[in-house]
């Protein structure tokens, strides 16, 4: 059975927009590049069958996601034929990508509850493809025919889900084309993965192509900068312990509860969570954190509108700045971007 299933897969590729795929026979390699992905917020990635005895590496590496990267999701891609798909489902992919259609590896992934994201190149492939269960389509090879294709295909079939393949730069100017042209999300390779990057051992600076990708097709999409709130802060006092508060919103509510060195994150299965903050604070009761969709255009749009701000912080998988000044009540404000 794969850790995520077809569902979840299909809403976490068409939520972030990015496919990264790759090939690297080396597992300690193959794991610095997927670790990259996600470190630039690409949490799904493909690693194609393309070398001898890839399956393997595969399966270190699917084994390695599980333990140390939990929430990634790893699919395999090259998949011409049932026997193929199988073997990779069963050493943990989670997705299956193929160049082509093949109705028998559909068979194999919906038996399974996987999700299969063909190649087609024509509305009879796509068709088909959908009628057998694919709610994703790999548009390949997307080179060759262009924006245009995915133009044409949504005016007759707008459900359809188009993920162009093949020839897909990781630029700006070509990101924007495919997804004004309707693009669900791009799959891109050596354009993005580049060799030349992966030679050298330079992984942050994958990273950095693969954040600046994600941000793009957000912008492309028109995604808002301010997404709305993504937590509350309240402080412990000295009539009540962070660890007692976290306790009855855990009790009251069945919330459940991480604790970190400075605070503990209460939440519930919907969207939003409280921050109990273990230092109380005597002229602070509370403060709001606002969750953004770019971090530097977000920094920039508030200070053009007259917002001062203090130093950014910056770690791995997370940045924030408070506003200087709080809002009307003295709440303080602070932006944050999450990976």
């Amino acid at each position: 059975m794969p850790t995520f299933l077809k569902h979840e897969v299909v809403s976490k590729i068409l939520d972030i927009g990015l496919l990264p795929v790759f090939y690297n026979g080396n597992v300690e390699t193959a794991k610095k590049i997927v670790d990259a992905c996600v470190g630039g917020g690409a949490k799904v990635v493909e690693f194609t069958n393309r070398g001898a005895l890839a399956y393997q590496v595969f399966g270190e590496l699917a084994k390695w996601c599980d333990r140390d990267l939990p929430n990634v999701v790893l699919g395999a891609g090259t998949i011409i034929d049932p026997a193929t798909a199988s073997l990779y489902i069963n050493s943990g992919a989670n997705f299956i990508v193929g160049p082509s259609f093949n109705p028998e590896v559909a068979k194999i992934c919906n038996r399974r509850k996987v999700a299969y994201i063909p190649g087609c190149s024509s509305p009879s492939e796509i068709s088909n493809a959908e009628e057998m269960g694919s709610d994703l389509i790999k548009f390949f090879p997307a080179k060759t025919q262009g924006c245009f294709f995915i133009e044409a295909i949504l005016g007759p079939s707008p459900w359809s889900k188009l993920i162009p393949s093949g020839g897909v730069e990781a630029t700006r100017e070509d990101i924007f084309s495919w997804i004004k042209a309707g693009a669900a999300a791009l799959n891109i390779g050596t354009s993005l993965i580049r060799r030349d990057l992966v030679s050298a051992g330079n992984f942050e600076e994958l990273l950095n192509r693969v954040e600046n990708c994600i941000l793009w097709i957000r912008e492309a999409r028109g995604t808002p900068l301010f997404l709305g709130v993504e937590h509350v802060a309240i402080y412990a006092s000295d009539e009540a312990s962070a660890g007692n508060i976290a306790e009855y919103y855990s009790q009251t509510f069945g919330f459940s509860k991480a604790e970190g060195k400075s605070s503990i994150m209460v939440s519930g299965k919907g969207y939003g969570r409280i921050e109990v903050v273990k230092t109380p604070e005597k002229e602070t009761k509370c403060h709001i954190a606002i969750h953004v969709s770019n971090f530097e255009e977000a920094c920039r749009s508030l200070r053009e509108k007259g917002s001062e701000l203090e130093e950014p912080i910056i770690r791995k998988g997370v940045k924030a700045v408070y506003l200087k000044n709080p809002d009307l009540l003295g709440n303080r404000i602070h932006l944050i971007y999450t990976i």
